[in-house]
């Protein structure tokens, strides 16, 4: 039996909204699971359902073999760090880490040591005695992952708890609960809409649109071998490339590029998709385009061009002297293309 199972869960507004459909989903004890996809998809809704912060219109969650549904939130025994921190601006650190723990009834000295041994492990032991408003970005989110450790609760749930933080702390971040939760063994839940911090973080990812689960897998599977058109666009950083054609016969035909797929298919309305990094430039290609812009990324850059008037990108060596106005030659390897019919976005 799974630790925590989702059993056709859907939440649907008074207004009609639907903002999470039949939705099922099993967690192993000690997994940690990324739900990501765009603003507005469901996906942070979900976790608050779990939390028990948000009513469910059908179906059941299951904690540890205990259907929870209706049970209050504090009696979960889930710990939520929110976006805002939600800190106690009028509290101490230490008092902030220990509020819950005193509603619960646990001794000072047992609060003490919970409190102090999770302040080292977060190396926040310093700042014990200071508020809110006198700790950075970083410093107040660590307090914020400190109040939910020391809860030792069943399972963590985190709502974009990263989006406030600069570039360089969001980093550091991702990779201290990384370590972390491998550190503690404890079953966590992630919410994000950023792709980055999904394929590092998770050991499973569950892609959401539109209240939907488009697939869940780990980031190896989501990457290389996504189920849907949106999956295909969704992950991976440069967005992998979609050429619109017909195939006919295992040929797909892009304006006056044809592509041999290597099959028998035939697909009226259909897509194929390439990652940039999978686009062969060399003099010895069989296609030819134009850079039309090229972005200098250290040592790779992307050149975007375009064929039969359908942009696309590739990634490559930044050691290539090629530059923005030049042609350039490259090859699409049928082993490396990802085929998807329009009609049902899904892969073929």
């Amino acid at each position: 039996m799974s630790f925590l199972e989702l059993q056709n869960i859907t939440k649907i507004y008074p207004n009609g909204t639907k903002a999470v459909n039949e939705t099922s989903l099993n967690i192993n004890k000690g997994e940690f699971v990324v739900f990501v996809g765009p603003s507005g998809c469901g996906k942070s809704t979900l976790l608050r359902m779990i939390a028990g912060l948000e009513d469910i219109t059908s179906g059941e969650i299951s904690l540890d073999g205990n259907i929870i549904n209706n049970i209050d939130p504090s009696e979960r025994d889930v710990a939520m760090v929110f976006q805002n921190y939600a800190l106690y601006p009028h509290m101490s650190v230490f008092n902030n880490m220990s509020y819950g723990l005193k509603n619960r009834g646990i001794s000072k000295d047992e609060i003490n040591n919970k409190v102090n041994d999770v302040a080292k492990l977060l190396e926040i032991d310093q700042l014990l005695t200071r508020k809110p408003s006198m700790l950075s970005g970083g410093q107040r989110q660590r307090v914020a992952m400190g109040r939910a450790i020391v809860r030792n609760p069943k399972i963590f749930l985190f709502d974009e708890p990263l989006s406030n933080l600069d570039a360089k702390l969001r980093n550091q971040m991702r990779l201290e609960i990384k370590k972390l939760q491998r550190q503690m063994d404890v079953t966590s839940i992630f919410v994000t809409h950023d792709q980055t911090e999904a394929m590092t973080l998770g050991d499973r990812i569950v892609v959401i649109n539109n209240g939907v689960v488009e697939q869940v897998g780990t980031p190896k599977e989501i990457y290389s071998k996504p189920n849907t058109k949106f999956v295909a666009e969704f992950i991976g950083s440069p967005q992998m490339n979609l050429f619109q054609c017909k195939i006919e016969n295992g040929l797909a035909k892009i304006s006056d590029m044809q592509i041999n797929l290597n099959n028998s298919l035939n697909i009226q309305d259909a897509c194929i998709g390439v990652r940039p990094d999978d686009i062969l430039v060399s003099d010895q290609g069989e296609y030819s385009s134009s850079a039309n812009l090229v972005e200098y990324l250290g040592s790779d850059m992307i050149i975007y061009s375009s064929v039969g008037g359908q942009e696309f990108s590739c990634k490559l060596s930044s050691k290539i002297n090629l530059k923005a106005g030049d042609n350039f030659k490259f090859d699409i390897s049928p082993s490396v293309l990802h085929i998807f019919d329009n009609t049902s976005g899904q892969r073929a």
